[in-house]
């Protein structure tokens, strides 16, 4: 951690908890704040025109056309601006922006992504304003709302100039490309120069939290066999239970030796057995055939797996792996697990980084900040910095509800004063 950062978090230690009443902000945070309520209209009519262009993970044509779009915005203020092709990992590309300073503090790496689970097959494909200062569209909170908060707060810092700053919009957040390794390198990369990442994911769509931890995730995929018989016969010590009894002990262990975990989750999310079992794991689906007098000879499961750390993820799937291999006789089954999301840990560093944002939010006049409970977030970009930056948070973005759905809804007066956290935070990194 360089020394700067190191002298933030400990002048952030001694901000008194619970938080101050509203601080009088500096002339320069002043002018800030008075230059996004002056600015606010701009930036939301550009969101909007972002909202409006379908970038579902596989429209590419349509991810590049917002990566396009908000390109000329970031060279506007300083950035060097680049489009990294996808082709490598199937999927369109991402967007890095990069401002070197070469002033004294932090670098910062600040995460976003321009696709949504919205193809253009779905019905939802327009920003619609709402009564009670909601509007609905797709992707406006998860994340375009948040892409252009963290504009909109990179326009208002004053200290932008001296600034050591690496923006990455993936191009894949919501349907990752293969190999994992080239489709979150643009991350890697940059968290690896980087001291802080800060991420503008939704969150639990509260603004009153944000994220220090995110869960990571794992596939599974469990594949039983037994042998089949005449049902008559089952349970014959020549021939014993079948693959469906098997798997069903197999689920119940998993369920009875890993439930009592906090902030662990194991779901098996599709099974089939039977006879005879074909399986598309691209498309998860399948077919079996089987009949009720006959034992059955193949099952099949696959399911996902979250956990709070690295070392809590190995531990479940090392007692996943024992209750596998710990077979009814006759029987046979394997698991196998692949990588999905790093787990982003909430580290001591991580709550600093927290406590600074929140007091910049007391200031505001908008209240403290707490931690979003891991449970209530699923996985986000942000995870992939773990453990190359010193610290990171997440669910900085546009707060609302019904993400996934075509009921997303942002609720549009958190735009504003989710940009003015975000500046005077930036802000403070650098001026203290």
């Amino acid at each position: 951690m360089p020394r700067s950062l190191a002298a933030i978090f400990a002048a952030a230690l001694l901000i008194a908890c619970p938080y101050q009443s509203v601080a009088q902000l500096s002339e320069i945070e002043q002018a800030m704040v008075a230059f996004i309520d002056a600015t606010n209209a701009r930036a939301e009519a550009e969101l909007i025109e972002s909202v409006n262009i379908n970038s579902g993970s596989m429209n590419f044509a349509g991810v590049k056309a917002v990566a396009e779009h908000m390109m000329p915005l970031f060279e506007a203020i300083g950035f060097d601006v680049r489009w990294e092709d996808g082709s490598a990992f199937g999927r369109a590309g991402h967007l890095v922006a990069e401002l070197r300073g070469g002033g004294e503090g932090p670098k910062i790496l600040l995460i976003g992504h321009l696709d949504t689970v919205f193809e253009p097959s779905s019905p939802f494909q327009e920003f619609r304003r709402l009564e009670n200062d909601r509007a609905s569209g797709p992707g406006i909170t998860d994340m375009k709302g948040g892409n252009f908060i963290m504009l909109q707060a990179l326009n208002d810092v004053r200290l932008l100039a001296e600034m050591e700053i690496t923006v990455v919009l993936t191009g894949d957040e919501e349907l990752s490309g293969d190999p994992l390794a080239l489709s979150k390198k643009a991350i890697t990369d940059a968290a690896e120069y980087a001291d802080i990442a800060i991420g503008f994911e939704d969150g639990d769509g509260n603004d009153a939290t944000a994220n220090i931890s995110r869960r990571g995730t794992s596939g599974w995929l469990l594949e039983v066999t037994g042998t089949p018989a005449h049902s008559s016969q089952v349970f014959r010590e020549d021939i014993g239970p079948g693959a469906i009894y098997e798997t069903a002990r197999i689920l119940l262990l998993f369920l009875e030796n890993l439930q009592q975990e906090e902030n662990l989750t194991f779901n098996p999310g599709h099974i089939i057995g039977g006879t005879d079992i074909t399986h598309d794991l691209e498309n998860s689906q399948g077919a079996a055939f089987g009949k009720d007098n006959v034992v059955a000879e193949t099952a099949l499961v696959t399911g996902d797996l979250r956990a709070m750390s690295l070392e809590q993820l190995e531990r479940a799937r090392t007692t996943m792996r024992e209750i596998v291999a710990a077979n009814f006789p006759h029987t046979s089954a394997t698991i196998t697990f692949d990588d999905g999301y790093p787990p982003l840990a909430p580290t001591e560093g991580n709550r600093r980084l927290l406590l600074l944002y929140s007091q910049a939010s007391v200031d505001l006049g908008f209240g403290p900040v707490a931690p979003v409970n891991p449970r209530l977030a699923g996985a986000s970009d942000v995870s992939f910095t773990s453990g190359l930056v010193d610290v990171a948070i997440d669910g900085l973005g546009l707060s609302g509800s019904g993400g996934h759905t075509v009921d997303e809804t942002a609720r549009m007066s958190a735009f504003p004063s989710q940009s003015k956290r975000a500046a005077l935070l930036l802000h403070r990194l650098y001026a203290q």
